[in-house]
């Protein structure tokens, strides 16, 4: 079938509508990917390309905690329920500086009322053609200056307040409050600037239990407002507010927080199957987020506050902030150092995923000055080294370098070393960057590109990055050994400032493939760091029997073969029974390891991360997750997968037999 005729019968699927070649010649090239139309199926919606290629180049994002709750400026963003916790901080604050919550109630922010003190409070952003302090093509424009490529509020937080003009839902921005469709105003705004728009919505949470503290309202809209009406409406209205906005903003990307399990299974897929059904009559790729509810086939896993500890597909995000306190502004609120989220940034890029950044603008509109110098940091960075970040993708390996960065959600972003080194490279697979985290000195050795690894008869060019975008220092001194390549750079001291500094290296061809240091050819042993226990196949088992771990006796149940299978992964197959190390698919920290006829699949492809010291993490090209030997140290123990991390738990050594 032609692509013409493709694209036409997908519109006419969508739409009821037949095109002739005439008309289709506007537009020949159909943007969506994937199916022409979706029905509210886990068959259907998981044929959905759950990354597309804009959202793969743009890595870098913002969004912001911004709306009612940002008006008492205390505690965070759960100040809403946490209010009417008796005894919390922020019900011991809200009595003293409104009164009880049962005579100053939430929706006083909403509509409006005095403080103890006589100070009129509420939540009214005005714009600043009406006077005010809210801008938001300024906004807009700084989140362009940050080298954000999408950006977009959080539309309805946990409270049930909507950012925009709704009817499914009363207590929103334009029918109180600011009377303003806020979400319409930043939409518009960040678009104009040539960003893709993403709409935040964590309202899964909103009649799951964020306001168990709260009495039983007495009216259907104050109900409404404390999630109170009812599973069958209060699901009905979940789905509703979302209808509402991929329907009147079409965002690129729509972003999910937690507790999308408690929502009713149908909800969820009509979201999908609309959604989806939407990005086809728009002609647009389009990106559904979400931390659980959902899966990988269609849609991409979000990390909150991390990320994982090795490359990870498919492709992911990770949703962080700039502050550890609150997501939303409070007063005295702190932040962590710019380095430490470009670095994070970087780290994250470099193991298969985008990076999407909370900010806490204040209740006026205002976005403190503390916040913007991060915001700007990372966009002085992006400037001059954008090409070894955007329309990159992860190479064979994601670094080197003492520094631990991610391996899960909630970990802390830190700050990299001169020894800390992050791998990308571009889309054709010609050029490897190797981005290190503090000058180096006046060599900088790369320890991943030894000739025990990998053959550099290929490289043609190695460059400095900077100090001004598109500059580049050229660096034809180096040399390689066992230990690494290395470049003789410019001076011992930087000779500019940077946060990171980024060396290209050119090839005539492909990258090479690195391998894992001088692996064993024939059949080995792999053993594990902790208990000293080596893998054993078991003999004569089943296809999906659990892997296990014995003491070395010699036998053939315990040696393995690294098969290679291309892309730097290996598979590991078992000289007794022929069966290949496989990890089901399973990506939860603790589950088992199989062993299962070899099928080609990556759940049975492995990357070998050298350590040092002989010592490797073996990594599953399908999960993430590495080979562990869970602490069992008794013989015919199961091995395990865990997230890569610095446990020797975690690391095997691999010898010839």
């Amino acid at each position: 079938m032609s692509s013409f005729e493709l694209s036409r019968r997908k519109l006419l699927a969508v739409t009821g509508v037949a095109v002739t070649a005439s008309v289709f010649r506007v537009r020949t090239v159909w943007a969506t990917e994937g199916p022409g139309s979706y029905t509210p199926s886990w068959s259907s919606v998981d044929q959905h390309p759950p990354a597309p290629e804009w959202f793969q180049d743009a890595k870098f994002g913002i969004y912001y905690h911004w709306g009612v709750f940002s008006v008492p400026a205390f505690g965070n963003e759960w100040y809403p329920r946490n209010m009417y916790v008796g005894g919390s901080n922020e019900n011991n604050h809200h009595k003293a500086v409104y009164g009880d919550p049962s005579a100053w109630p939430y929706q006083n922010f909403i509509n409006g009322a005095r403080d103890k003190a006589g100070n009129w409070v509420q939540f009214a952003p005005k714009l600043k053609s009406a006077g005010g302090n809210f801008d938001p093509a300024e906004w807009a424009q700084l989140f362009a200056d940050a080298g954000a490529k999408f950006a977009g509020p959080v539309a309805e937080h946990h409270d049930g307040y909507s950012m925009w003009n709704s009817t499914a839902n009363e207590w929103n921005s334009v029918r109180t409050g600011p009377q303003l469709d806020l979400l319409r105003l930043h939409a518009d705004a960040i678009r104009g600037k040539g960003l893709k728009l993403v709409t935040a919505l964590h309202h899964a949470y909103h009649f799951n239990g964020y306001y168990d503290h709260v009495p039983n309202q007495p009216t259907e809209s104050l109900r409404r407002l404390f999630g109170q009406n009812g599973r069958t409406a209060e699901n009905q209205l979940w789905y509703d507010k979302l209808r509402e906005v991929v329907d009147g903003y079409q965002p690129d990307l729509v972003y999910q927080d937690f507790d999308l399990n408690l929502v009713d299974e149908s909800q969820r897929l009509n979201f999908l199957s609309h959604y989806y059904n939407q990005a086809v009559a728009w002609n647009k790729d389009v990106v559904a987020s979400y931390k659980d509810g959902f899966n990988t086939r269609g849609e991409v896993f979000d990390f909150e506050r991390g990320g994982p500890g090795d490359i990870l597909n498919p492709y992911w995000l990770t949703d962080d902030s700039i502050s550890s306190s609150s997501w939303c502004y409070t007063v005295g609120i702190g932040y962590y150092s710019v380095k430490a989220m470009l670095h994070s940034l970087i780290d994250r890029v470099s193991k298969n995923g985008n990076m999407l950044l909370n900010i806490a603008p204040m209740a006026d509109g205002t976005i403190p000055s503390g916040q913007r110098s991060i915001l700007l940091g990372i966009g002085d960075h992006l400037k001059r080294f954008g090409e070894s970040i955007y329309a990159t993708r992860a190479w064979s390996v994601y670094g080197e370098g003492p520094t631990k960065m991610g391996g899960g959600s909630f970990t802390t972003p830190v700050e990299g070393t001169k020894t800390d080194i992050r791998f990308t490279r571009s889309k054709d697979n010609t050029v490897l960057y190797a981005t290190v985290l503090g000058w180096p000195g006046s060599t900088f050795t790369i320890t991943t590109l030894g000739s025990n690894r990998i053959n550099l008869a290929t490289l043609t060019s190695v460059q400095l990055l900077g100090p001004a975008a598109g500059g580049v220092t050229n660096l034809p001194t180096r040399s390689q050994d066992g230990s690494g390549l290395h470049i003789t750079m410019p001076s011992s001291n930087p000779p500019f400032d940077a946060l990171a500094y980024v060396v290209k290296l050119t090839f005539s061809g492909p990258i090479p493939t690195p391998g894992s240091g001088p692996l064993p050819t024939g059949w080995a042993r792999i053993a594990n760091v902790s208990s000293g226990l080596v893998l054993d196949g078991g003999g004569s088992v089943a296809s999906g029997s659990h892997l296990k771990q014995w003491n070395w006796d010699g036998s053939t149940n315990l040696q393995w073969q690294l098969a290679d299978a291309g892309g730097g992964y290996y598979r590991l197959v078992n000289r007794t029974n022929g069966l290949v190390a496989d990890s089901g698919g399973n990506s939860a920290n603790g589950a088992a390891c199989l062993e299962a006829t070899s099928n080609g699949s990556t759940n049975q492809q492995w990357r070998l991360t050298s350590l040092g010291n002989g010592r490797y993490q073996i990594v599953n090209r399908g999960t993430g997750t590495a080979l562990d030997g869970m602490g069992r140290t008794a013989a015919g123990s199961e091995a395990g997968l865990w997230a890569p991390n610095s446990s020797t738990n975690n690391q095997w050594t691999i010898t010839g037999v």
